[in-house]
């Protein structure tokens, strides 16, 4: 199967340590943040992966390069001129995505024990062109199911903010998810996202085109994830990756 990384973010929450490193390689546990997604990916079965690149994108490239692709098919989406967001991101690589099959879009600083074998299964057994990996954690912002699953709005609960394809969705009829930033998706919305401009959230873009295609969530029972955006959590992402050093 096919997947994207984005690795192309500035990594700003990072700061000081992306002023000299791109975010993908900033190390966790030993290895950089992209080694570690990467050999998920591979471990689960994924054999071919394209990376968006932008910050210090050069370092990123050799590194994969150094380390002989890890034994895949890795291509890049250079995205060095402008940032494309996403969605933008994920139609600049629609080249790629060139066998009708279904792929696996995977942020670069998130670190999680989802198994991505069940996570490609569900999907298989659904009727969705989408299926977005969510979880029940607290946030101030949530996309919002209905009874069925299905994608039908998103709320931002700190500004009451509602974003849906038609108006006036009450945010307290549907189930509050809090999204993982790992998601699949069918090629054919590549003929939406040509009416899409450049740079685009693929969020939004979901949120668009939710009353016209079966976009669904994916929240295991005790998944975890780790978000490591920012400096204080690397410390837990080094827990979670290696338990046994956790202060008893």
């Amino acid at each position: 199967m096919k997947a994207m990384v984005f690795a192309a973010g500035m990594g700003t929450r990072l700061r000081p340590l992306t002023d000299s490193m791109p975010k993908a390689l900033v190390p966790v546990a030993g290895k950089p943040l992209l080694q570690h997604t990467i050999e998920k990916l591979k471990a689960s079965g994924f054999n071919e992966i394209i990376i968006n690149v932008h910050h210090f994108a050069d370092r990123v490239i050799d590194f994969v390069r150094a380390n002989d692709d890890f034994g895949i098919r890795i291509e890049f989406s250079d995205e060095s001129e402008k940032l494309l967001d996403t969605g933008g991101g994920i139609k600049l690589a629609s080249w790629f995505f060139d066998d009708g099959q279904p792929f696996l879009i995977h942020n670069v600083d998130i670190l999680s024990n989802i198994d991505l074998t069940k996570l490609v299964k569900h999907y298989r057994d659904s009727n969705s062109v989408a299926t977005l990996v969510c979880s029940e954690r607290e946030t101030s912002r949530y996309l919002l199911f209905d009874g069925s699953n299905r994608l039908q709005a998103w709320v931002n609960e700190k500004t009451g903010e509602v974003k849906s394809p038609v108006a006036h969705r009450d945010p307290s009829c549907y189930k509050k998810l809090a999204f993982s930033g790992i998601h699949l998706l069918q090629p054919s919305l590549f003929e939406q996202m040509e009416k899409m401009p450049d740079a685009f959230s693929i969020i939004d873009f979901y949120l668009q085109y939710c009353d016209e295609v079966i976009i669904t969530s994916y929240a295991p029972e005790g998944m975890q994830t780790i978000d490591v955006g920012k400096p204080e959590a690397l410390a837990a992402a080094e827990i979670f990756l290696n338990p046994s050093k956790a202060i008893p």
